[in-house]
């Protein structure tokens, strides 16, 4: 029953064609003495990540300019904005990655600054738990379900997932500190 669900699940994922990474390069590069590899990675410092729920994908910008987009994963529950703890949505609005981690369940985390004050007053209004924990993370490592298994679904409990491969990636170009902004 496992390889069936599997090889169902590799079928639509492969149909799909949901997993992407692209490189968008929109400013001219000065003249280079040496060529640069191809897979290299952007030199500009990044200083905004924005990420767009309903295209799931996490853009990293650069002084107002995409340099490389992702596709990611949300919360269970992905239209709307995150009201309360435990509703399995993605929050939107603009946060701060404010601290990171390397997660034994999930790779590397990188934290967001989820909830903001606006957040908090409202679930105080509400008289909720506006939750917390929200992270950008990696992809589990399970022999039973492998990556892949993970990358085309909304998987999550609120979180944005990545690709392992990618998750490296951003870990490496994003700071503490950096906002990001989550639309709709």
């Amino acid at each position: 029953m496992r390889c069936l669900l599997a090889v169902f699940c590799l079928c639509l994922a492969s149909m799909a064609q949901a997993a992407f990474t692209e490189t968008i390069v929109r400013k001219p590069v000065a003249a280079v003495t040496a060529p640069a590899p191809v897979n290299a990675l952007p030199v500009a410092p990044v200083d905004k990540i924005l990420v767009l729920k309903s295209e799931r994908r996490l853009q990293l910008i650069s002084r107002g300019e995409p340099l490389k987009t992702y596709r990611i994963s949300l919360g269970k529950q992905p239209k709307g904005a995150k009201v309360r703890e435990g509703d399995k949505r993605t929050p939107e609005g603009f946060y701060w990655i404010d601290w990171r981690k390397n997660s034994s369940r999930y790779n590397l985390a990188m934290h967001i600054s989820y909830p903001n004050v606006s957040d908090a007053a409202r679930a105080r209004r509400e008289g909720v738990a506006a939750g917390s924990m929200i992270m950008i993370h990696g992809t589990p490592l399970d022999e039973q379900y492998p990556e892949w298994y993970f990358h085309t679904l909304d998987w999550t409990e609120g979180c944005i997932a990545m690709r392992n491969a990618d998750m490296r990636e951003v870990w490496s170009l994003v700071k503490d500190g950096t906002m990001i902004e989550i639309r709709p």
